[in-house]
């Protein structure tokens, strides 16, 4: 009786705290973000064929004498398919500094705006930029170098709304106390939209790569449409209460005390400007450098360094894999676009089981670098095992899984719960912008990570081979567990210092210091 009595209690709070809006707010965040990540997938997927496309086509004879290579191949920008790996390295590279750079100006922006207007505007403008670049170009026949990298550096300019938005608006709705499970299924919108863009291209690219990112700017456009419509930022709009309000305000809380307080003793605390409440209008006169001082605070919070320079290298990998996962497994096993694609698909599963894994986890201990440190262990062997993995596609396919899981994993984590845990800390003390800044910080200096691994992998591909790019891979991911030591050495002694008995005898360290 007193189980089924709880259990329905436990049920009947779940269904006060969360409603249909909660519902809807996760499902249109969710998707708006895949979305997202689909159009550069499909960019990712059409590498092959874009290198054949803008490279010179070579016949025989017989066709030469009829259309001469001058006349034949005068819309081609390429020399050869070896040629064009730099380029879209270059393209991949400029992509994700600006993603980077965006990242900082969207959190500041989405703060001070409307945030369904700012992630509306980045869906719909993004998707016209995708669907300029790779459809539009290809009809008209326009294949210029300078106009294919502007394009590239704006889209990622506009892409860098996404992230900052979403996490925000997550935390409006879902609060402090809901970061756990929820935060780490919803974090597999990248590897879903990943999926969907692989399948989407590998269903329209027979017709022709410009189909292949026509389909998913659509899909762009037409979810910014309805994220302008449809979504709520904060349940305040719809008189819902904020989740963020059931735990106490420390700011709100010295203030309140501050007005019952006598006159005598309000003069008393005055003469302390350090206790005093500051008035609206100086407020308002330092506004702009409170905002300079609040990043420059979220900066240096507990944690943010030490979780940004590990995702930088964390993502340098995660990404490279991302972008040139289809083009490796067509031009080393010789297979096709198509069979490449759906092969790929595998490392978002993966990295979907292994975000879902390690945040339940880490919710059940509490620890998050105690979780993420033995995935990343792990993820040596499971990234060397792919390295020597056969010309078979059952094989190819679950290596790549393993690998997802134990990279991809602990990137979502690092994205999205982890984020949310150092932007809603206790040493910020109530100050609910930080949230974003913190995440558009830490992701921003992920994606500069990233950016730079796009250079590199074509370069060590060419000078080398691609054994050496996976023992590139191999060597940031340890280079990520360097940097997570000072969050994995402080769980531990948290950890151990819990479990621990406390002995206050006369010869305890307590007693000799006291």
């Amino acid at each position: 009786m007193c189980s089924t009595e709880s259990i329905s209690l436990r049920l009947a709070r779940l269904r006060s705290k969360y409603s249909w809006h909660h519902v809807t707010v996760f499902i249109l965040t969710f998707i708006s973000y895949a979305l997202f990540h689909t159009t550069r997938k499909a960019f990712s997927n059409i590498k092959p064929t874009l290198s054949e496309e803008w490279c010179p086509s070579f016949h025989n004879k017989s066709v030469g004498e009829l259309k001469p290579d001058w006349l034949w191949n005068d819309r081609h920008f390429q020399t050869s398919v070896t040629g064009s790996e730099p380029f879209l390295g270059l393209l991949d590279s400029l992509f994700m500094i600006s993603y980077a750079v965006g990242l900082f100006i969207s959190g500041f922006i989405g703060d001070r705006y409307n945030m369904r207007l700012v992630l509306s505007f980045g869906m719909c403008s993004s998707a016209i930029i995708v669907f300029v670049f790779g459809t539009l170009t290809e009809w008209l026949h326009v294949y210029n170098e300078a106009f294919y990298i502007v394009m590239w550096i704006v889209n990622g300019l506009l892409q860098s709304t996404g992230w900052p938005t979403v996490v925000a608006i997550m935390g409006n709705w879902f609060g402090k106390s809901s970061r756990g499970l929820i935060f780490g299924i919803w974090s597999a919108n990248a590897s879903v939209g990943n999926i969907i863009g692989a399948l989407l291209v590998s269903s329209c690219l027979h017709f022709g790569y410009d189909y292949s990112m026509l389909v998913p700017s659509f899909a762009l456009f037409c979810g910014g449409i309805v994220m302008f419509f449809g979504l709520v930022c904060s349940p305040m709009e719809v008189g819902l209460p904020d989740p963020n309000a059931e735990e106490p305000d420390c700011e709100q809380l010295i203030k309140d005390d501050y007005e019952e307080m006598s006159d005598e003793f309000k003069d008393y605390i005055d003469d302390d400007s350090s206790l005093a409440v500051p008035s609206t209008t100086e407020q308002q006169q330092t506004g702009c450098l409170e905002s300079l001082k609040c990043f420059v605070r979220a900066i240096f919070l507990p944690g943010v360094l030490i979780y940004s320079l590990a995702y930088a290298c964390l993502k340098l990998v995660n990404y490279a894999l991302f972008f040139w996962l289809p083009f490796y497994l067509s031009n080393t096993f010789n297979w096709s676009n198509e069979v490449a694609d759906d092969i790929s698909i595998f490392y978002d599963v993966g990295g979907i089981i292994g975000g879902i894994l390690g945040g339940f986890i880490s919710d059940r201990i509490n620890k998050r670098a105690l979780v993420i440190t033995p995935m990343l262990l792990v993820s040596f062997g499971a990234l060397f095992a792919y390295t020597v993995s056969p010309r078979d596609y059952t094989s190819n396919a679950v290596l790549l899984a393993v690998a997802g899981v134990f990279i991809g994993g602990p990137a979502n984590l690092i994205s999205s719960a982890i984020s949310a845990d150092l932007g809603q800390q206790k040493s910020i003390k109530g100050d609910d912008r930080m949230l974003a800044t913190v995440t558009g910080i830490i992701d921003g200096t992920g994606s500069a990570g990233a950016a730079i691994g796009q250079n590199l992998v074509p370069l060590i591909q060419q000078n080398w081979n691609w054994h050496s790019v996976f023992y590139f891979f191999i060597l940031m991911l340890f280079l990520t567990v360097v940097c997570l030591l000072p969050a994995l050495i402080k769980e531990i002694r948290s950890l151990c210092r819990r479990q621990t008995p406390q002995y206050d005898g006369p010869f305890s360290p307590r007693t000799i210091l006291s």
